[in-house]
């Protein structure tokens, strides 16, 4: 999994306008049995990519040379379906940093949080006309910008704003996990931890 910081991300974009795309489609169930991220962007899609020989299926778009980038743009209500986190991992580890959609399960929408990539909820408009100016021009650039919490589509000038959680935008922009977060911040717990047993103490 990158730690890599979140920043400022001007790329191209991979179209997928499906909508309701569950879990289960963006990792096969029968994939759930390692315990470890890595590796985990092969299975990505796996039933769409490959057929049951494992051919590459060329009419789908991650087998498409023309499209290339780590924005993935997805139809309404991505990640719905399982909470399983293998779903996360997958985007993750195929070199996604950002997943643009009008709707995201909530559980799904938060493990890519833990994930280190960034789902940004757009206007159903602004979905739409995104879609269209990849389709017209597939080197389409978007710029993803976390500390202003904006998204524009470099074609046309479309720039929305997009909600993140203080605490998970403060850990993309310094490439923290939890854990990381609770080891950065040991001397202040520690110092709580001091006072509060004082303040038993003198009560």
């Amino acid at each position: 999994m990158s730690k890599e910081k979140f920043n400022i991300i001007t790329d191209s974009c991979i179209p997928l306008p499906l909508e309701n795309i569950d879990t289960d489609q963006i990792v096969p169930a029968r994939f759930l049995k390692a315990t470890t991220r890595e590796g985990f962007g092969d299975y990505l899609f796996r039933d769409w990519r490959y057929d049951k020989e494992g051919n590459r299926i060329d009419s789908f778009v991650l087998n498409n040379p023309m499209y290339k980038g780590r924005i993935l743009v997805a139809g309404k209500n991505f990640g719905c379906g399982s909470s399983r986190e293998h779903a996360a991992w997958a985007i993750a580890d195929y070199g996604f940093r950002v997943v643009v959609s009008s709707f995201f399960a909530d559980i799904h929408k938060n493990n890519e949080l833990n994930n280190f990539v960034l789902p940004v909820v757009v206007s159903e408009e602004f979905l739409k006309r995104l879609f269209e100016s990849i389709y017209k021009d597939a080197t389409t650039q978007v710029t993803v910008d976390l500390p202003n919490q904006t998204i524009r589509n470099n074609a046309n000038g479309d720039c929305e704003h997009f909600e993140i959680n203080g605490y998970k935008k403060h850990c993309l922009m310094n490439g923290l996990d939890d854990i990381d977060f609770l080891l950065a911040n040991k001397e202040k717990i520690e110092e709580y931890e001091r006072n509060a047993k004082q303040c038993d103490i003198d009560s």
